[in-house]
């Protein structure tokens, strides 16, 4: 009998142990993932012998310690303007107390010396709004693929013998016993607690949805964010990136009044696939380290689509899109803006004769046959509204990738205390559908943590 139990070694699930060790050393927890350990983490693409995914059936990018953001650029957040609601529940101010409290954490364990970027007094939230833009505000501490891995590494090496770990396990089921404890059933056997932490992140999300059916705990549906992953020369963003390295910037659309926003910004960065639920996305990265730099720069694009009646399924609309690139390009479509504007697909000897060189080996193709039309039109919308601001945005050459989906969890019915209505079953992090990005997870499982070791 373990005293907590927490699934998913995600953000959440990781400080959610670490407080739990430094605050209760007493208490016996056991931390369960569906993927690899740290060390055994290997996507296979090397884009030379495989080229695409092969669908591991334990995604290495988005599964295993570390959870989804172990392979990201490692952008920590510290704003409540944006990555979750997390301050709906807990304050404005204890939200960004405890993200500041994470952003120690990440500097004790090998982050020191990486920068902290943020938009105040930045000149560029006038210039957004004299274009119709507006720039959220932010700090934002920049890790790096690289050292977020070293971060991860250390706080792995300081856990691991005082808080039990079981990787490549997946839960089957999640039942309350009579006594009001939990138990995990897996293949092979099963493990109880007297807590119960989930934290499964958005690669959860089809599990999350099962234990709340089974276990009756509400939720309500969430949103989908579906769109495309630019990339372009560094250069052209540089003016930006360099003073915010990450810039949130939105724009309402003329046509249809839809907002469009900028994600994940990765200055002189690579695109990569992602393999949510056998599905083959876009995302981005970038590294600390120069040697690793690219020429290119590359950020999503991303509407939020929300869904009621009769209709009230985001993420499976979202997967539906997602299911029409991977059909119609054997997974990650890319185009020239100058072919989505003159309505043609592109073709190998376009994407070949380009001036941007892709860094990701898609196929080319046409995206106004996978994405619909109001999607479309506004990101056409806004490359030409931040080609005000960044002259060259919008250049025929500019490289679209396709399609770029956020998941969001069903966002599960929880108390002030990240608790359900059983007492002792908290859901955090991304799975939670409250938080959407390493430092909302991440202070969501400090905030837990604290909350079960009476701290708060």
């Amino acid at each position: 009998m373990y005293d907590v139990l927490i699934i998913g070694a995600g953000p959440g699930g990781i400080y959610s142990a670490y407080e739990l060790m430094k605050l209760a050393p007493d208490l016996r927890v056991l931390v369960v993932d569906a993927g690899h350990a740290l060390e055994k983490r290997h996507c296979p693409i090397d884009g030379v012998k495989v080229k695409s995914c092969v669908n591991c059936a334990s995604c290495s990018i988005m599964q295993g310690f570390g959870g989804a953001g172990a392979f990201s650029d490692g952008k920590y957040n510290i704003t409540n303007d944006f990555g979750g609601t997390l301050y709906e529940y807990i304050g404005r101010e204890k939200a960004l107390e405890l993200m500041r409290y994470v952003d120690e954490i990440n500097m004790a364990h090998g982050g020191a010396g990486t920068k902290m970027y943020t938009t105040a007094g930045s000149h560029l939230k006038k210039v957004c709004m004299q274009n119709h833009l507006q720039l959220l505000n932010a700090s934002v501490r920049h890790l790096g693929t690289d050292i977020n891995y070293v971060v991860l590494k250390n706080l792995y090496g300081e856990m691991k013998d005082r808080v039990d770990f079981r990787f490549d396990t997946k839960i089957q089921k999640l039942a309350r016993t009579p006594e009001g404890c939990y138990r995990a059933e897996f293949e092979g056997g099963s493990e109880e607690a007297r807590q119960c932490i989930i934290s499964v992140g958005r690669s959860g999300s089809s599990w999350m949805q099962r234990v709340c059916t089974e276990l009756q705990i509400p939720t309500k549906s969430n949103r989908v964010d579906l769109g495309v992953r630019v990339e372009l020369p560094a250069e052209i963003f540089s003016s930006i990136t360099d003073e915010l390295y990450e810039s949130k910037i939105v724009y309402r659309t003329r046509k249809f009044e839809d907002n469009v926003r900028t994600f994940c910004m990765n200055p002189r960065g690579i695109v990569v696939n992602e393999n949510t639920n056998g599905i083959i996305t876009v995302n981005g990265h970038s590294f600390e380290d120069e040697s690793r730099k690219t020429e290119n720069t590359n950020f999503a694009l991303l509407v939020s689509k929300h869904f009621s009646e009769p209709f009230n399924d985001s993420n499976s609309y979202g997967e539906s899109i997602a299911r029409l690139s991977n059909m119609l390009g054997g997974g990650v479509i890319v185009q020239r803006f100058g072919d989505l504007e003159r309505g043609r697909r592109s073709t190998v000897k376009r994407i070949q004769e380009c001036t941007v060189h892709p860094t990701l080996r898609a196929t080319p193709g046409d995206l106004s046959l996978v994405l619909p039309k109001r999607i479309l039109d506004g990101i056409i919308e806004m490359i030409y509204a931040l080609d005000r601001i960044a002259p060259g945005t919008a250049n025929d050459d500019t490289l679209l990738y396709g399609v770029e989906v956020k998941f969001y969890n069903m966002e599960v019915e929880i108390s002030e205390r990240l608790e359900t209505k059983y007492p002792g079953l908290f859901v955090i992090g991304d799975g939670s559908g409250v938080t959407h990005s390493l430092s909302h997870a991440s202070a969501s499982g400090v905030f837990v943590a604290r909350e079960i070791a009476g701290k708060n």
